[in-house]
């Protein structure tokens, strides 16, 4: 790898993982030599930037552009641009498309260019004094061109422009502003194009005073409703996510329709790239009902004069909301939405916001290549049936509910690991989320024993992702004893944690999903009880926890009867022992250590005598594995006809007549 490749990939990082100068993977940086162009692949974001993630072209191939003769129908010159461009790339195998800016950064004459969206730029460049600020600030040193449609027609704008720079000042101009666009800056070292960065942010603070302090607002309790509801109505066929905001800036804008207008319409391409070209307002808020039926009167209008769905909701009072496939494209939507609001508040204090026309407007949503970058930009993921589901896994920090989270979160599925070990829970958020992907995991300690702390982990989860399709009551303890052994306190904490705790877990649950059902009456969703072989036969000196479990099936029928209605599917799955998790293995306290010691196995003399003994009992010889529960579990899922049914996954050691 050239020494230069290096220095580009270290700057489009240091740039790429600052939202004041990028968001959501926009911007792109290049590197030339004599020969060859390096530029950031389309859709690729600069905060990951590898190597691979970047595409070389002939720079004399590239030259054609500059002399070719094009349609002047805007769709066909556009596709005769690319065909053009594709030809100079050296290695087409690697199949990534240049950034369409390429002969952008061809035509300037320094080594580096780095073209990044700053929020402080686009505050000035999309006021309605742009120019006149630029040149008050900057003087004629800098290069300031008017809002031109992008593509080839920005390309020969700057062509031009750039001549006229060279014949009046001999060289090419280190900082280039487009109107409500981003900056271009070039230079022949890394070091000085930094130092070009820092120098444009202090002028602009000199004029500018930056949003000192955004104070975050608190969540309302409201939005238990309204967000499910939400979810349901502005999803496709499958449901996605809904990520939200709330803070002080926002809400300078959410007070009236007035305010509203100033962050109504487009200001950059990246806004209609990622939150389409217009947004939804809801202003009566001052209950759940209202909400709602504002919503439900405004939702077909806005469709009927628009053509789509909203993609942005703002509600008063409440914050801004991103919908969209998965949490990755939410969170994206959600970052270039409050961006735009942070330049809108820049525009208005230079003299007021310069929105894009409907012409300009029109021309980027229809542009094959922002389509390309929309698509790209979007990490995909499995195609399967729980794709970007939500699921809530109690117990999901060790043993069988780490396995569960581990192959749920595989499948593309957004889950919550809900434990009471908070460092264990963290530690394995961070081995699941250190890869890229377009799902989430999160970690919220909860002890499933509080009904407040369950009610919390479901209104969490809602605040998280805006919904929640499959509840995993997991979480259970097991302490083994005779009648004359066990206490009442002890008796107490198994059945609080293993059937209360289940019972807890289907109240706060089911709320959410009538909501959805309510909405989509053809929507499944599922409550989950990991039971136990214990919970279909009794268990010698272990009455309490087998106890616990024999009612969670008497629950689990129950609520089936009660949830049918709603298409909430309750089942329970009862696996056989499970001697690999520290329920059975733990050298202090695990099962095999308690029966030892309380004599349960007759004349066993040690831990391997304990489990040669359960494991005889076994007709498959062996204790039941995690990939046995996912089978069974992921059949109860994927199904939309049994419900109240207790599945057992014990390798025949409990046979139903």
């Amino acid at each position: 790898m050239k020494p230069e490749i290096n220095e580009l990939i270290e700057i489009s990082k240091y740039y790429g993982s600052n939202k004041e100068y990028v968001i959501a993977g926009g911007g792109n940086t290049s590197f030339k030599d004599e020969q060859t162009i390096w530029i950031k692949a389309s859709g690729q974001s600069l905060s990951d930037l590898t190597e691979d993630g970047l595409v070389a072209l002939s720079r004399e191939k590239l030259h054609v552009l500059s002399s070719g003769v094009y349609s002047e129908e805007p769709s066909v010159r556009e596709e005769q641009v690319k065909t053009d461009m594709f030809r100079s790339i050296l290695d087409a195998d690697k199949n990534k498309r240049p950034s369409v800016e390429t002969s952008l950064h061809e035509i300037i004459q320094y080594k580096f260019i780095v073209h990044l969206h700053p929020t402080l730029i686009n505050g000035i460049l999309c006021s309605r004094q742009a120019k006149s600020l630029i040149l008050k600030l900057f003087g004629e040193s800098v290069l300031f061109v008017p809002y031109i449609d992008p593509g080839y027609t920005l390309f020969k704008k700057l062509e031009s422009e750039i001549i006229l720079y060279r014949q009046k000042f001999s060289h090419d101009p280190h900082i280039i502003f487009l109107e409500n666009h981003g900056s271009f800056v070039g230079a022949d070292s890394t070091d000085e194009i930094k130092k070009l960065y820092d120098n444009i942010i202090k002028t602009i603070e000199g004029q500018l005073s930056p949003i000192s302090e955004i104070t975050q607002l608190p969540f309302n309790p409201l939005l238990g409703k309204i967000l499910p509801f939400l979810r349901m109505h502005l999803s496709g066929d499958q449901p996605g996510v809904i990520r939200f905001r709330h803070n002080s800036l926002i809400a300078k804008f959410y007070q009236n329709q007035q305010e509203f207008h100033k962050i109504s319409l487009p200001l950059t391409p990246d806004l209609i790239v990622y939150c389409k070209t217009r947004y939804l307002f809801i202003e009566q808020s001052s209950s759940a009902e209202k909400i709602i039926d504002s919503f439900n009167y405004q939702l077909p209008h806005f469709i009927s004069e628009f053509g789509f769905s909203p993609k942005v909701v703002i509600i008063k009072d409440m914050g801004v909301f991103a919908i969209a496939d998965n949490w990755a494209s939410a969170e994206s939507c959600l970052d270039v939405y409050e961006d735009f609001i942070k330049i809108s508040y820049y525009a208005s204090l230079c003299g007021g916001i310069k929105f894009l026309t409907p012409e300009q407007v029109s021309f980027i949503d229809q542009w094959e290549v922002e389509n390309y970058r929309r698509k790209v930009s979007q990490v995909a993921g499995p195609g399967n049936k729980l794709n970007n589901k939500i699921a809530i896994v109690t117990g999901g920090a060790q043993g069988f509910g780490a396995g569960i989270v581990e192959t749920l979160f595989s499948l593309n599925m957004n889950v919550v690991i809900a434990d009471l070990n908070q460092e264990t829970g963290n530690q394995l958020v961070s081995h699941l989320t250190s890869k890229k992907s377009s799902n989430r995991a999160i970690f919220i300690k909860t002890d499933v024993s509080d009904p407040v702390s369950v009610k919390d982990l479901v209104m969490s989860t809602v605040k998280e992702f805006g919904g929640l399709d499959i509840m995993i009551s997991n979480a259970g303890i097991l302490r083994a004893g005779s009648l004359e052994e066990m206490n009442p306190e002890t008796f107490s904490l198994s059945t609080d944690v293993n059937y209360n705790g289940y019972f807890y877990c289907a109240k706060y649950a089911s709320e959410v999903m009538k909501i959805q059902n309510q909405v989509r009456p053809d929507y499944f969703s599922d409550i989950i009880q990991i039971n136990s072989k214990s919970g279909l036969r009794g268990s010698n000196r272990n009455f309490a926890y087998a106890g616990a479990k024999f009612g969670g099936i008497g629950l689990t029928q129950s609520f089936a009867l009660e949830l049918a209605p709603s298409r909430i599917k309750v089942n329970s799955i009862c696996p056989g022992n499970f001697y690999e998790g520290p329920l059975w293995s733990d050298p202090q306290n695990g099962l095999f250590v308690q029966y030892l010691k309380t004599g349960k196995v007759p004349g066993a003399k040690n831990i391997e005598e304990v489990r040669k003994f359960y494991e005889d009992q076994v007709p498959m010889k062996r204790g039941c594995k995690l990939e046995d529960v996912m089978k069974a579990l992921l059949y109860l899922v994927s199904q939309e006809y049994e419900t109240g049914q207790a599945l057992p996954v014990t390798g025949g050691q409990i046979m139903l007549g």
